[in-house]
């Protein structure tokens, strides 16, 4: 099996090294310069475009143009992938860019470098099969278990609408904490320390991501009113304390 990935930033190297583990010859390009993972080789673009599979690990709001440039050069028997944070919107172009017979999947591999420093055994990745599931399908669900991932199966929708819960107010608290410029102290509780771990894992990631998470999840807007909403709750129980005093 031959695995292409399309994207070499911090998320691409790093998911490419990690799928070079499983024992897949690896190849891998980028619109920008970079040096080869470890256990990857760098190929021309046309070598990457016809690999059995094909992983686009670009930013969701590049994601479209990307397609639109390059889909008339993958291969016909590629199997196309994304590695988006979101998954109605990269479905959805999948389906109206790619031609019909092409064959797709959705994917979201459910961590990155941070989080998977020390290894991605029983990470979860998220499967969306776009394409009727067959062979090829059940080939790299079978590849992701070898490398140890939890693989969990669900709709665009689904998907979205509980990554908006979850992954979309983990990145909005953490860059909402880095604004308020919370710092490590030597009294900190446990509690403190989790928080500071939180601001670490999401803003190392780039500020572009946060954007994209909250611009293209349809759900993350519904999230942030109802996490107003839960902010006025508290503020205003409290207001209702201090005033007995």
């Amino acid at each position: 099996m031959k695995i292409g990935v399309y994207g070499l930033g911090r998320f691409g190297s790093f998911f490419a090294s990690m799928l070079a583990k499983g024992g897949a010859e690896v190849i891998a390009c980028s619109r920008s310069p970079h040096e080869a993972p470890e256990g990857v080789r760098l190929a021309a673009e046309d070598e990457v475009l016809h690999a059995d599979y094909l992983f686009f690990a670009v930013a969701i709001s590049s994601f479209e143009s990307v397609l639109r440039k390059v889909s008339d050069a993958i291969g016909n028997d590629t199997v196309v992938l994304d590695t988006c944070s979101v998954k109605t919107y990269p479905a959805k172009w999948m389906r109206e860019i790619l031609p019909q017979e092409t064959y797709k999947i959705a994917t979201h591999p459910m961590f990155g470098p941070d989080s998977g420093k020390y290894g991605v055994k029983g990470l979860p990745i998220v499967m969306c099969p776009i394409s009727p599931v067959d062979g090829r399908y059940m080939e790299i669900r079978r590849y992701f278990a070898g490398l140890g991932l939890k693989i969990l199966e669900m709709s665009e929708r689904e998907h979205d609408m509980e990554a908006a819960y979850s992954q979309g107010v983990t990145h909005f608290v953490g860059r909402t904490l880095k604004k308020m410029g919370m710092q490590p102290t030597e009294i900190a509780t446990q509690g403190y320390k989790a928080l500071m771990q939180i601001v670490d894992q999401t803003c190392n990631d780039p500020e572009q991501l946060f954007f994209d998470l909250q611009r293209y999840n349809p759900y993350a807007k519904e999230m942030r009113l109802s996490l107003q909403v839960a902010i006025e709750k508290v503020l205003n129980r409290l207001a209702e304390e201090e005033d007995k005093f």
